[in-house]
C-alpha cells in the first residue's frame, strides 16, 4: 500500500505522515527532507554562476545520512529547498530514489508537494493537507523555538508566502491537489483530530479499493 501525503509547508503532512506510517506499519519517508539536504550542500551559492550545478551535483550523490531532520529544518532550509526543486535536473536526480522507496516491498508512506501528482500517480491513497498561511506560520515558528531558534514571525509568515508561491509557478513541480486526492483543512484540528481524520481517509480508500464500498 502506498500512502501519498501532499501539502505545503507547515500544514501538519509531516505529522499525519508521520503518524499513518506508525499506525499502518509502514516505513515513512519526508521527500521534503531530499531538497533540504541538497539546499544545504549549495548555501551560499544562490547567487553565483555555479549555484545550478553544484545543486545538481549534490542531488546526484545524496547520501541518505545527510536527511537529518534536526540539522535540515530551519526556515533557512526550507527557502533554499524550494530554490534547488525548481532546477529540472534536480527533480530528474530525485526522482529515482523517491521512487524506490515507494515501490518497496509492503509500500510505504511519503510526504511532499508532489507525491500525489508526480512521483505516486498510482498511489492507493492520496492527502492534500492544508492550513491558513497564519496558522501555518505559528506552527513552524513554535517548532523553531522549541529547537532553541529565535524567530521572526513577521519575516517567517512572508518566507512561506513566498516558498508557497515559489513551489506553486515551478514548471517542474506538481505541487497541486490531484483529481483523486482528499483534501484535509489542518486549520482547526489538533494533532490528534488531524490523524483521526487522515486514518479515516486512508481506510476509506482501502476499503474502495477492495470494492467494499462503492
Amino acid at each position: 500500500m502506498i500512502i501519498a501525503v501532499d501539502g505545503p509547508a507547515a500544514s501538519g503532512k509531516g505529522t499525519l505522515a508521520s503518524g499513518l506510517a506508525r499506525h499502518y506499519r509502514l516505513p515513512h519517508l519526508d521527500t521534503g527532507l531530499l531538497y533540504r539536504a541538497v539546499g544545504q550542500a549549495v548555501d551560499g551559492l544562490e547567487d553565483t554562476p555555479e549555484f545550478e550545478a553544484r545543486a545538481i551535483e549534490a542531488a546526484r550523490s545524496l547520501d541518505e545520512t545527510a536527511l537529518q531532520p534536526e540539522l535540515l529544518l530551519s526556515a533557512r532550509a526550507g527557502q533554499l529547498a524550494s530554490k534547488v526543486a525548481v532546477i529540472g535536473e534536480v527533480r530528474k536526480a530525485l526522482f529515482d530514489y523517491q521512487r524506490q522507496f515507494a515501490l518497496q516491498d509492503g509500500g510505504a508512506v511519503l510526504d511532499g508537494r508532489d507525491i500525489g501528482t508526480v512521483i505516486c500517480p498510482e498511489a492507493d491513497a492520496k492527502l492534500f493537507i492544508q492550513a491558513d498561511s497564519k496558522a501555518r506560520m505559528e506552527r513552524r515558528a513554535r517548532q523553531l523555538e522549541m529547537r532553541g531558534q529565535v524567530v521572526d514571525r513577521y519575516a517567517l509568515y512572508h518566507q512561506i508566502e513566498e516558498r508557497d508561491a515559489r513551489d506553486m509557478a515551478n514548471p517542474h513541480g506538481g505541487f497541486y491537489k490531484a483529481a483523486d486526492a482528499h483534501l484535509l483543512d489542518t486549520t482547526l484540528l489538533d494533532i490528534e483530530a488531524a490523524l483521526r481524520a487522515a486514518i479515516a481517509i486512508v481506510d476509506g480508500a482501502i476499503r474502495r479499493k477492495a470494492g467494499l464500498v462503492p
